[in-house]
């Protein structure tokens, strides 16, 4: 499934848990990987560059983090490292307790 990325401007964010992060005010993107980075919850719009990057750091979720979009954004409620050797190592922990909770069987 595909979403243009206009369509993703003023969406909701939500983690996992129902849990409101906001709504997607810009989209950064790396041009040479041809890939979404990071989404933030607050304009970039700042005068210094400490308000971009609090704004970086404290309101934005990285892309690779965004579970699912059509409506709504369903973003993972555990952070994943921005470094790719933590992200490798990210893939071999075991999945936070809240994700393994529910199981459905057919009877």
């Amino acid at each position: 499934m595909s979403v243009r990325l206009s369509k993703l401007f003023g969406m909701d964010v939500y983690d996992f848990e129902a849990g409101y992060k906001g709504k997607v005010y810009d989209i950064i993107i790396n041009l040479e990987k041809g890939k979404l980075e990071t989404i933030t919850t607050e304009p970039l719009k700042v005068k210094t560059k400490l308000d971009a990057k609090k704004i970086l750091s404290e309101k934005s979720v990285p892309y690779r983090n965004v579970k699912s979009v059509k409506d709504i954004i369903i973003v993972s409620g555990r952070e994943l490292p921005f470094s790719e050797n933590a992200k490798e190592d990210a893939e071999e922990a075991p999945a936070p307790a809240s994700q393994l909770r529910y199981k459905y069987y057919r009877r």
